[in-house]
């Protein structure tokens, strides 16, 4: 076995590269997928490959985005939008509420099920969004906390969001690359039934022993309360006048803890950034006699409540994925004035899988953060609105549920037409699209909460990786490479590794950058191990769903961090056990579907 080409090297560096960014976070990764694609542009145009012009190269990194794969996607994230916004979940939502109600394993049961269920045909990101708020309300009120059924729940729905090929846009983004090679085309729950058993096996692991396994980190139950980052501005009033900002704590103990504040006595327009609860927090802004916003803006927003009647409210708000606060600062973010609402205070999620740190105020928000903010209830629910928050109480968008049935109505047709082999999975999403536009189920001025730019240009850069992995025969060579150590396994050992493969991939880079590479290499193996093609395609689609064991894994696990208070080991100690059964069970099956014993 040779070494690579000058141009498999390469494509083997930026990958690479590209993982690493993925990984320390120190990048946004619409920056690190756009950076890749024009890597990927720059060099092909300037050392184009062997028999083409320099013109094809700019075509192989730019084609992602009019990847039928990527319409796809873009047209089912719209209709998952649709089924949201129109409430046609809604009535599944009232009905677990009402079992969590009588009994709380029952209630637990119920909800794994139906969310493996909705997430088979719904985006995951969706259904979660959904149920979190839910939960966060039953934990209030006496239901398990929250801490032991989010990561249960988001396994759940990430579980049912393998089961066919649009329960995400990784599986779909596996599919085409699969189909482009030259395999067969799958038809949506052409490997349901592989998942399902595998489900089965693993519902009970999730059920009953994940939540033991997580700490109850609710207030009852020893844990502190949920920690906010606020910045004190010490008025003209202000008692701590002239005394220094530990001082002036100390009667608040270990409660609060002070990050930035100035040497010596404090003074007017001076600021303290402390960490402390919310109940906490609003015990120190009394005795400080202190604000957290300024002055001109909290007299604003108690005048605009007692304009309409309402008292002042404080609520607590998760960033969804699709909020357009991701990326924002707080100062500029624009919150204050479009809305009459004051954030008071922030809990980030952390940045990276190595970040155990606070951020500082300074940084950008991004998904999972919780924001503390301060209002009328009418300006919060706007705001929760506009920005696409959850509200951790349970308050949410007043659905449009006049257009639920049709939403559900076009969902199933769109699905169906595709199920029976009518219409291409391709024609059929965008076509259901187009008629939840029409129809008003989705108004044109919020496509931008349904179509995520993040998964867009990600995609866009994983289908290009792809092309570069197999173009430049780094496919090939990573396959003999491979293959060297997986000679003497038998049919399932080797099913087993490639699935295990991409989920270390996955688990700490992307899930649509591991299926871009790993597919590819899927092919290459099959002709030299002599295994069927497709049972090795569906090995690295099932390995990039298994993204259970760290919390950047997918963006679901990041949106529960904050709202579960979970740390990194969280995941890895309820992860990793689920993972090893799903590779056991699914490659065990794939062996029995395909034949290979």
């Amino acid at each position: 076995m040779g070494l690579p080409s000058g141009h498999a090297m390469a494509a083997i560096g930026l990958t690479t590269v590209m993982f690493y960014g993925f990984v320390s976070g120190r990048l946004r990764i619409e920056i690190i997928s756009l950076l890749t694609i024009s890597a990927i542009a720059l060099g092909l145009y300037t050392f184009p490959l062997t028999g083409q012009r320099a013109t094809d190269g700019l075509k192989l990194a730019f084609e992602g985005f009019g990847n039928y794969a990527l319409i796809t996607i873009c047209a089912l994230m719209v209709m998952g939008r649709g089924l949201v916004a129109t409430g046609a979940l809604e009535p599944a939502a009232r009905a677990l509420t009402r079992v969590w109600r009588l009994n709380a394993t029952l209630g637990l049961l119920v909800t794994l099920v139906l969310a493996m269920t909705m997430s088979m045909l719904v985006n995951d990101t969706p259904v979660l969004v959904l149920l979190l708020p839910i939960m966060a309300a039953l934990a209030t009120s006496g239901g398990m906390p929250a801490s032991k059924t989010l990561i249960p729940i988001n396994s759940a729905v990430l579980i049912g969001g393998m089961a066919t090929t649009i329960g995400t846009s990784t599986n779909l983004l596996v599919v085409s690359i699969a189909t482009d090679m030259g395999l067969p085309p799958m038809s949506v729950f052409h490997f349901t039934p592989v998942v399902l058993a595998a489900a089965a096996v693993a519902l009970p692991f999730i059920w009953l022993i994940m939540p033991r396994l997580l700490p109850d980190n609710s207030p009852e139950g020893g844990h502190l309360p949920r920690q906010f980052l606020a910045e004190l501005r010490i008025g003209t009033q202000s008692s701590t006048l002239g005394r220094n900002a530990a001082e002036a704590l100390r009667p608040f103990g270990n409660e609060v803890r002070l990050v930035d504040y100035p040497d010596g006595a404090l003074a007017t327009d001076d600021r303290v950034r402390v960490v402390t609860s919310h109940s906490v927090l609003e015990d120190v802004m009394r005795a400080m006699g202190a604000t957290t916003a300024p002055a001109a803006l909290e007299e604003r927003i108690a005048r605009a409540a007692k304009n309409i009647g309402e008292d002042l409210a404080i609520a607590e708000l998760a960033i969804a994925p699709d909020s357009g606060l991701t990326g924002t600062r707080i100062a500029t973010s624009g919150i204050a004035e479009a809305h009459d609402v004051a954030v008071i205070g922030i809990h980030q999620s952390r940045r990276s899988w190595s970040d155990n740190e606070l951020a500082t105020a300074e940084a950008t928000m991004a998904e999972g953060d919780i924001l503390l903010v301060k209002g009328s209830m009418t300006a919060v629910t706007a705001l929760a609105r506009a920005e696409s928050l959850l509200m951790l109480d349970g308050a949410k968008e007043v659905p449009r549920t006049a257009k639920a049935p049709l939403a559900l109505a076009v969902m199933a047709v769109s699905v169906g037409l595709a199920r029976v082999g009518i219409l291409p999975i391709a024609i059929s999403a965008l076509a259901g699209a187009i008629v939840m536009f029409v129809t008003g189920c989705v108004h044109f001025d919020k496509v931008g909460r349904a179509l995520s730019a993040k998964v867009i240009v990600l995609v866009a850069a994983s289908i290009a990786v792809g092309r570069v992995i197999l173009e430049t025969g780094a496919a090939e060579w990573l396959s003999q490479l491979i293959a060297l150590g997986l000679y003497d396994l038998p049919a399932g050992g080797v099913l087993a590794a490639v699935m295990l493969f991409n989920t270390v991939l996955t688990n700490f880079a992307s899930n649509p950058t591991a299926a871009a590479v790993g597919t590819p290499i899927a092919f290459s193996l099959a002709q030299k191990l002599g295994i069927p093609t497709e049972p090795l395609v569906l090995a690295v689609l099932f390995g990039c769903n298994l993204c259970y064991a760290t919390p950047v894994a997918y963006q679901t696990n990041m949106l529960i961090m904050s709202a579960g208070d979970y740390r990194f080991g969280d995941y890895t100690r309820t992860g990793l056990p689920l993972v090893l059964i799903m590779v056991v069970t699914l490659s065990t099956l794939l062996v029995f579907r395909y034949h290979l014993y």
